[in-house]
């Protein structure tokens, strides 16, 4: 966000011709300096009041948990703890603190990345993408896509204590109850099953949030939202005028307006999103909201950094069973280390790194992993398979009111002076427009609705099969953002001014399946991904749809009295998407779509006989203490964002693994 020192020169010289811009400079001086002198009083409270640094709790020194191997010599007594838990991601955080609740646990949280904290924007809502091509992102690619513009597309995946809840849009969105009845059904039956079902399931979505009723929204029915978790909730984010102009252009389209998206009664409507943003405008992670100073503090957990982990160590028992003894890691320095694990390992390392932690240790498909050399420990051809993720489309206008807030990322003078205004006003106040979650307001409905889709406008052959958990489930969300951009905020926007927004489209429900395998044993090198977009053609219709819809929103009152049709005709616009037909619009859509940050589903929780890779209880087939608590283990994707269903898996892992140590 700060200034480019290559437009110094020119933009001191727009300073000296302007009366106006100096008048702007002098004021935007003064707010500095009043920055400043609160960033100095924030600190020296800070001084007083902290009384062991939370620094001294993170271990970097990783001979602190494990024990060195040297020379590939692994005769030596590792250190111990009854669990490990391999990911201090959004799950890892969540695992490491309620299983350490109970003191006679001792709990090791290995953590590839590093703590973000000492970063002053690190819990800035609207800062999220700050971390996309640093050190702090994987920075992962796809394979080429076929079907997606013969494009390898990006995928941002933190590197960092508390995952992807340190990038992501903070949308509190269960998906659909009846996803979780989907989830149970595929159980077949199994132990345990039913646990899954939203009725058994929907608890620990309660168990995690601390819900902020709000003067603006009180038709939310409190007693259905959490009320003592660590994850706060609620609406203390921007809500920009295009936003509430989108809703209410929503309700004119044939879109019920809803209150709550998060409850039994289903997700289908629009609805101002609830955020994961706290009553100070804080961007709410998993390691700020579990990993607390008190939790660091208990003697039975560590939590070390920098901690790449690199295999999963077996042993036989006398029984002749597969049980998971230990984990070896690397530091930065590649200096190889292992721990012993006494009862447990659970994967919390995410639907990327999961599946590619089980291969290098030799659990996957047999075929795969004797191509690369790789012993086989359990056969089990579902590992990695079975990838799924959100596709989106975005579409920009222009906003003639400007009200749009593209200066977040600014590309003038002007743009930087607004966003210094920005960084003041939420300094001094945790409000305004650093405070948004880009998808402020979301709609969420199905690709069949006749009121929608009349016949008359759309015929039968272009209605998508439908794919949905229920019939009052969603196959679509839509949502709209107070700012424009290309390539998740890195792409070339065209136009350095001006006023933009977007509105974009998801495919909730694809049919399409893709893979995670290994590009070599070598543990530091990056997996190979293929998420197979737009494999199936029905996922391209179920987005169509969606652009249509869209459309259709954006030229209904009062947001259409936003659009600016004298730019109709720029290329980078998409005002007119109605003129082209459903084959030129499929082309637009598979040249711009991009992954809403959402894989799931590659150790998917599912019969043996269906390419599952875990039971109802989370275990991996054939190795009953080797545990996997993430987005990998999702049966099927969600209907919805998947943050909170990630929590609340990590909230019911955390009860299983501790019922199942006492008994152990």
């Amino acid at each position: 966000m700060s200034l480019n020192p290559l437009h110094v020169s020119a933009l001191v010289t727009q300073i000296k011709e302007s009366p106006r811009l100096r008048k702007l400079a002098r004021r935007t001086v003064l707010l500095g300096a009043l920055l400043l002198v609160l960033r100095y009083l924030t600190s020296r409270k800070a001084k007083k009041t902290t009384r062991v640094p939370r620094e001294a709790r993170l271990i970097r020194d990783l001979g602190e948990v494990g024990r060195r191997v040297k020379d590939d010599e692994y005769d030596y007594d590792p250190d111990e703890y009854d669990v490990i838990i391999v990911g201090g991601g959004t799950a890892g955080c969540v695992l490491a603190s309620r299983i350490s609740e109970d003191p006679a646990i001792r709990v090791l949280l290995l953590e590839a990345g590093e703590s973000p904290l000492k970063d002053p924007a690190a819990l800035i809502p609207g800062a999220g993408t700050r971390i996309f091509h640093t050190p702090w992102d994987y920075n992962y690619r796809t394979v080429e896509q076929a079907r997606a513009g013969s494009r390898t597309l990006y995928w941002p995946r933190a590197k960092l204590l508390g995952g992807c809840t340190n990038s992501n849009a903070m949308c509190f969105h269960h998906g659909a109850p009846s996803d979780y009845d989907e989830w149970a059904k595929i159980q077949k039956n199994q132990p345990g099953a039913d646990a899954w079902s939203y009725k058994e399931f929907s608890p620990y979505f309660r168990k995690f949030e601390k819900f902020n009723p709000s003067k603006d929204f009180p038709n939310v029915d409190v007693s259905l939202r959490g009320s003592t978790g660590p994850i706060q909730s609620g609406y203390f984010g921007n809500f920009s005028k295009i936003c509430q102009d989108f809703m209410k252009a929503c309700v004119t389209t044939g879109i019920p307006h809803i209150h709550d998206v998060n409850t039994h009664q289903g997700t289908i409507g629009v609805s101002r999103m609830m955020t994961y943003i706290d009553s100070k405008g804080r961007r709410v992670t998993t390691e700020v909201a579990y990993l607390t100073d008190a939790v660091l503090a208990r003697r039975n957990l560590k939590v070390a950094l920098k901690a790449q982990t690199t295999r999963i160590l077996f042993d036989r028992t006398v029984d002749g069973d597969t049980k998971a003894v230990g984990v070896e890691f690397v530091d930065d320095k590649g200096h190889k280390y292992q721990v012993k694990a006494r009862k447990e390992v659970v994967l919390a390392a995410g639907a990327i790194n999961t599946p590619q932690i089980l291969l290098l240790s030799g659990v996957g498909p047999a075929d795969h992993l004797n191509e690369l050399g790789i012993p086989v420990v359990k056969d089990l051809p579902g590992v990695g398979s079975h990838l799924q993720d959100h596709l989106v489309i975005d579409l920009h206008f222009k906003d003639k009111n400007k009200t749009a807030i593209n200066y977040l990322r600014p590309k003038n003078f002007i743009q930087q002076l607004k966003l210094m205004k920005a960084v003041f006003q939420y300094n001094l106040t945790g409000k305004g427009p650093l405070t948004t979650n880009v998808a402020e307001a979301a709609a969420f409905v199905r690709a069949d609705d006749p009121k929608l889709f009349p016949p008359s406008e759309f015929p039968p052959e272009s209605t998508p099969e439908d794919t949905t958990s229920a019939p009052n489930a969603p196959a679509l969300e839509l949502f709209a953002s107070p700012l424009a951009y290309e390539q998740h905020g890195f792409g070339d926007w065209p136009v350095d001014n001006g006023h933009y927004f977007a509105l974009h489209a998801v495919a909730l429900r694809p049919k399409s399946k893709g893979r995670i395998t290994l590009k070599s044993k070598n543990p530091l090198d990056y997996p190979v991904i293929d998420p197979n977009y737009l494999a199936d053609p029905n996922d391209l219709k179920t987005l169509i749809r969606g652009a249509r819809i869209m459309h259709k929103i954006a030229t209904a009152k009062p947001l259409a009295l936003h659009v600016d049709h004298s730019a109709d005709n720029e290329p980078h616009l998409h005002q007119r998407i109605d003129k082209l037909s459903d084959e030129e619009l499929g082309e637009l859509i598979s040249r711009r779509t991009e992954t809403l940050y959402h894989p799931c589903s590659t150790a998917r929780m599912a019969p043996l006989e269906d390419g599952g890779v875990l039971d109802p209880h989370l275990r991996v087939y054939g190795i009953p203490n080797l545990r996997v608590a993430d987005a990998s283990a999702f049966p099927t994707i969600i209907s919805g964002h998947t943050a909170g269903a990630v929590l609340a898996i990590a909230e019911k892992a955390s009860d299983l693994i501790k019922a199942s140590v006492k008994l152990s």
